[in-house]
């Protein structure tokens, strides 16, 4: 047979082998050219053979493959096609791999004035991607023609790594060296400028565009509302929509997108039905982010209704649609929903398990998810760091202490991932929640990376609840020095001031934030009925039934008296007295909307409520106490968890 193998079908068949993505008979076609010394001898002359090669691998892919045939080649001495090249370097670009291969660097260094523009400037994105914008700027500088594209791909890579000062010089350089932008240009750095949340540049290229007199078309549009949407500014998206015409499904889908990003659900309905009724038919994108958006309300009847919408619609099903549905499941508070779909899933990627992970830790099934993350290794799925983080939240908010010592030390013993500061956050939690204050504290001075306001937070919020002045102090310190003008974390030392009648320090606290303009985040909470979302705030007059609301407000503050309970006034953190903080305590959003929930809903119904903030003790133990009085499911879905309350219990066990 080897008589009939000669130096046209080797490389022949590798092409068509990537060409139709068969990479496991182009495999084994390297290795047995490989085998044979004559093969590999007219391969080592034949660059053809060993690009395809490169290409195929880098097109699949397949980072170690790819690099391998390159080192194989950089030892022979033989020097890949540019398009090879391409291939591999857009591959390292994909994986934004900072820990470049040190040959292939110094092939790049070597070869600069030898390779084509092409090439260079896919060196040039690759390195913006692994945020290396001195080797960027570098292999700019050598290029002896500098034409729009290279200047496009250094401008985007400087918005890529927020340097938007020197983004905005590069632009204006470009335009005095008598090169000006098209539209494809304006269209690549306005998704940059999406990307990081860069909306002032955004608009400062909106408004060059504007002056300038370009054609605006639906694609520049589309990119205008996706990046005022992700922003914020609905407002302006919405103005930019509504005046576009030939709108096709990708602006619908972004401008409902926009809507989610600022949790605005009956808005997004609203655009989804017409969309509908315009003729236009959503697709996938469409549909995740209107899961999205329910998923963040906690609207599973909303979300349901999607879902069967997909399913009348035939709307195909990838993976990204099922794992938003699987998220959206989840986070409406129907775990066995998110789990059915998932053990229908005939082909899991990792996302879809680590969505799972979420879902289960955020309900406090730890033990599931541990149970599950078994069944994983058995299928041979390999973890990422996202996956343990997913694990260690499930064990936090379960109480597992020992089970997550243990998989945080697998996460590096047996699958050689490296911890973040992430997951050292997720310890701190762990431990905190436990009492194990001290424990949570030494695991913050022993990180082998310093660690970040969200870890000293962690233990700050530990301490608070388990009334540690000691190192709450600490931790105070430590959150303060790193952030001074971070609303949250000043909110978050100022409670435990207060709750340590410390109101010399929580008036002082409250002075800088008021000099920096700082506003406290609002408590707020959503309740789903009939279709609709309502949202209330502390203390709230604004809802058209307030008069019902109040009225089932004062039966439940009276039938909680009747049943024993005594309002926690310590968690009222202002220096008023007793009267006054009890009735502060009984208009928390969440009292509010669980009194429209009892009065909007049948007897018996379940009533759903989504937090943002984490939930008090004292509208915890209420909770408890009305789930049994009216004889109700309640679930409320704070910052960090669901409670799923029935007959004067919660899932937590008094646990969050």
């Amino acid at each position: 047979m080897d008589s009939e193998v000669d130096d046209f079908i080797v490389p022949s068949v590798l092409k068509a082998c990537s060409q139709v993505l068969m990479i496991h008979l182009g495999r084994e076609l390297h290795g047995f050219a490989l085998k044979k010394d004559w093969i590999l001898m007219f391969m080592l002359k034949d660059v053809v053979s060993w690009s395809v090669m490169v290409g195929g691998y880098s097109r699949n892919g397949l980072l170690d493959e790819a690099l391998g045939i390159v080192r194989e080649m950089q030892f022979m001495e033989v020097r890949p096609s540019e398009a090879a090249m391409i291939s591999l370097v857009n591959l390292f670009a994909d994986y934004g791999d900072k820990q470049m291969d040190k040959a292939m660097h110094g092939f790049a260094v070597r070869n600069v004035e030898k390779m084509g523009v092409p090439l260079t400037t896919t060196l040039i994105d690759m390195y913006t991607k692994c945020g290396d914008l001195a080797s960027a700027v570098k292999l700019f500088g050598g290029l002896s023609k500098k034409g729009l594209v290279s200047w496009t791909v250094l401008i985007a890579g400087h918005i890529r790594c927020k340097e938007l000062e020197k983004a905005i010089k590069l632009f204006r350089r470009m335009l005095e060296e008598g090169i000006h932008p098209n539209e494809i240009t304006i269209l690549s750095l306005i998704k940059e400028c999406t990307s990081v949340g860069a909306s002032e540049l955004g608009s400062w290229l909106h408004a060059y565009v504007l002056r300038n007199g370009y054609c605006i078309s639906l694609a520049l549009t589309t990119a205008l509302v996706d990046l005022y949407g992700k922003c914020g500014d609905t407002v302006y998206a919405r103005k930019l929509f509504d005046r576009s015409k030939n709108k096709d499904v990708m602006i619908w889908s972004v401008m409902i997108s926009a809507y989610a990003q600022v949790h605005s659900i009956n808005q997004a309905i609203s655009l989804f039905t017409k969309m509908r009724d315009s003729g236009i038919r959503p697709n996938q994108v469409t549909m995740v982010s209107l899961l999205s958006v329910c998923a963040e309300a906690g609207a599973l009847d909303m979300g349901k209704w999607i879902h069967a919408y997909i399913d009348r619609q035939c709307v195909e099903v990838d993976l990204v649609l099922k794992t938003a549905l699987v998220d959206m499941y989840a986070k409406c508070g129907d775990i066995d929903g998110a789990y059915r779909l998932f053990e229908e899933a005939a082909d899991k990627d990792l996302c879809l398990w680590n969505a799972m992970f979420a879902g289960l830790g955020m309900h406090g099934c730890g033990k599931e998810a541990l149970k599950l993350f078994v069944e994983m290794e058995k299928l041979g799925v390999r973890p990422n760091d996202i996956t343990f983080i997913g694990l260690l939240h499930a064990c936090s908010h379960a109480g597992l202490v020992a089970e997550g010592k243990i998989l945080f030390e697998r996460m590096f013993h047996r699958f050689n991932l490296v911890p973040k500061v992430e997951h050292y956050g997720c310890m701190v939690d762990l431990l905190g929640r436990a009492r194990l204050l001290d424990e949570a504290h030494e695991v913050i001075k022993s990180m082998p990376i310093r660690p970040n306001s969200i870890v000293w937070s962690a233990l700050l919020a530990a301490c608070k609840v388990h009334r540690n002045s000691t190192l709450a102090e600490i931790a105070a310190r430590k959150l303060l020095d790193m952030e001074p003008q971070h609303c949250g974390y000043n909110t978050l030392v100022s409670n435990v001031f207060a709750a340590a009648n410390r109101w010399d320090d929580v008036a002082e606290l409250r002075k800088v934030m008021k000099k920096f303009g700082m506003k406290k985040e609002p408590g707020l909470s959503l309740i789903e009925v009939n279709g609709s979302v309502h949202e209330f705030a502390m203390g709230d007059r604004r809802h058209s039934q307030i008069a019902k609301i109040d009225g089932m407000l004062e039966e439940m503050r009276k039938k909680l008296e009747e049943s024993g309970y005594v309002p926690d006034t310590s968690v009222v953190l202002q220096n008023i007295d007793e009267e006054e903080k009890e009735f502060a305590l009984n208009y928390h959003s969440e009292k509010i909307a669980m009194a429209f929930g009892l009065i909007s809903t049948a007897p018996g119904h379940p009533i759903k409520v989504v937090k943002n903030l984490r939930v008090c003790n004292d509208c915890h133990t209420a909770t408890k106490l009305l789930s049994k009085i009216y004889k109700r499911v309640i679930v409320v879905r704070d910052r960090k968890r669901f409670h799923h309350f029935r007959d004067g219990f919660c899932s937590c066990g008094d646990y969050w």
